[in-house]
């Protein structure tokens, strides 16, 4: 059953613009060598990343690769 969403014209409140610094679909497709390694993660985090990767039918450990790598070149951006 769909839950209807009912949209309101209220005001946002302070919003702050924050750098888009996710990748692109095409540089998502990119694959680069992987390097296996032992990672102990949070049960509420790993949950996390299954119940989305379910919701967007992938696979949570990909999400999660995805993720770090994002940060990374977040970080390498940030610090040239």
């Amino acid at each position: 059953m769909s839950v209807k969403i009912k949209y309101t014209n209220e005001p946002l409140g302070d919003v702050k613009v924050i750098a888009d610094f996710l990748p692109s679909p095409a540089e998502l497709a990119f694959n680069e060598e992987g390097v296996k390694v032992t990672l102990a993660l949070s049960k509420k985090s790993v949950e996390f990343f299954k119940l989305e990767a379910a919701k967007n039918h992938t696979q949570y450990q990909r999400m999660i690769r995805r993720l770090l790598d994002a940060y990374v070149e977040s970080q390498h951006l940030n610090t040239n």
